[in-house]
């Protein structure tokens, strides 16, 4: 191996599958795999997460072929027979999902072949011939949307699309901590608009939702990167249009800037939107009005996935006139026009000169860039992995990013009108 990267943040794509797959309501992955990868793949995700795991089937519950050397000499697809047919007798979901370890893609063991005859049987199930070597969790996915897409959406028709129907693509479950309270900060905003939201990932939406989702008018893409080729997919496919915002809003100023967005891509009208708008707005700042000057002036530091870096960057520099100093993207982001994107975000702030902008993804690079840079850094937002530096540094400092493995999050969110109120909140308790 000629690179090896220092605390990679999330798993392999397998990795991202499984947690993608375990968000939903009532679906069951099954790994066609060595031994161990049901319980590392969800570790490399939820167990860096804020403690919260899959609740319907997740970890070392999962049901797996557990391959070993006989199955690698002479294939697996008869074990993993077996594994389906007692996954599907034992575990009572509304879909399962055959996901192949590294192993069975070495081997070339023919997953779809196994998957069908259980299909023939009426049972959903799908392969997802995707091994773990693959790529990484961000990809995971993008793999089960494409499959989504690919075998489980259903083609709408005129008689069921409906005007008011959006869904929300972006938040990806588990590799953000936030993800649950996010969608549903999210969802609330836009039911105000009168707008029926597919979070696909909260009010036990299940795969019936997913199966449906191509009755919508808008898919919203709430990222600056992820979702790219599932979108133009979808679209083709179904004749569904995506708008992508491209970071979670946090506070009035770009939750705002997120309302209008979506209201304008759907014609919605105009003074129920700024009714809303007017609304959230008192909301936030009639709260933030009993606390001025609680928090005193920061020279910040952001290490984070692109959507968080730019997100927390935003708000404390225009909502709170804190000054940016240095922005690193913990994520791999390879197409150019995604890093200028990103960059454009970070740099186009109202109240603030640029901060610096690093792309780093290795432990190591990311230390560095924080111990030396030359403006003076007095707090920072990141990761678990962080916070050695920011001691290092005596730097005030808040777990804010993934990996998260100080903090218990059920559906606390830093996104949207109220989020913002939290996140001024613990910006607070650790200063």
């Amino acid at each position: 191996m000629s690179y090896v990267t220092e605390n990679p943040r999330g798993g392999c794509v397998l990795s991202g599958i499984n947690s993608v797959l375990a968000a939903i309501d009532r679906v069951c992955p099954i790994l066609h795999s060595g031994p161990g990868c049901c319980m590392q793949t969800t570790a490399a995700e939820q167990g860096q997460s804020g403690h919260k795991h899959a609740c319907f089937v997740s970890g070392v519950s999962l049901p797996s072929s557990n391959m070993l050397e006989k199955e690698v000499v002479f294939g697996g697809v008869n074990k993993l027979r077996t594994t389906i047919k007692g996954a599907t007798e034992i575990i009572d979901a509304d879909a399962y999902f055959v996901l192949t370890g590294c192993t069975a893609g070495i081997i070339g063991d023919d997953i779809a072949s196994v998957t069908d005859e259980f299909a023939d049987e009426g049972y959903k199930v799908y392969p997802i011939d995707t091994p773990g070597f693959a790529g990484d969790s961000n990809l995971g996915y993008e793999v089960v949307w494409n499959t989504f897409i690919d075998k489980v959406i259903q083609p709408s028709d005129p008689s069921r699309k409906k005007a008011n129907l959006v869904n929300i693509f972006g938040i990806v479950p588990y590799h953000d901590p936030f993800w649950a309270g996010t969608l549903e900060e999210l969802d609330r905003i836009l039911s105000k608009l009168g707008l029926q939201v597919n979070t696909f990932f909260t009010k036990h939406q299940g795969i019936d939702v997913v199966e449906h989702c191509s009755d919508a008018a808008l898919n919203i893409i709430v990222n600056p990167w992820l979702f790219k080729g599932p979108a133009a997919k979808f679209e083709q496919k179904f004749g569904v249009p995506s708008i992508r915002f491209p970071f979670f809003p946090i506070g009035a100023t770009d939750t705002t800037r997120f309302v209008r967005e979506v209201a304008a891509a759907l014609k919605l009208d105009s003074a129920l939107v700024e009714k809303v708008i007017a609304e959230e707005e008192d909301y936030v700042y009639s709260y933030l009005a009993q606390a001025i000057g609680a928090l005193s002036w920061k020279r910040f530091a952001v290490a984070g996935d692109a959507s968080s870096a730019v997100a927390i960057t935003r708000y404390l520099a225009n909502d709170y006139s804190f000054s940016p100093v240095l922005v690193i993207v913990t994520e791999p982001i390879f197409r150019p026009e995604d890093k200028e994107r990103i960059i454009k975000e970070i740099s186009e702030l109202e109240y603030a000169k640029p901060p610096k902008v690093v792309f780093a993804s290795d432990q190591w690079e990311i230390n560095q860039a924080i111990r030396n840079e030359p403006e003076e850094i007095t707090l920072l937002v990141g990761s678990t992995n962080e916070k050695e530096v920011a001691l290092e540094k005596g730097i005030q400092y808040i777990n804010a990013t993934f990996p998260m493995n100080e903090r218990l999050i059920f559906n606390r969110t830093y996104c949207g009108y109220k989020g913002s109120l939290t996140f001024t909140e613990d910006l607070y308790d650790n200063l």
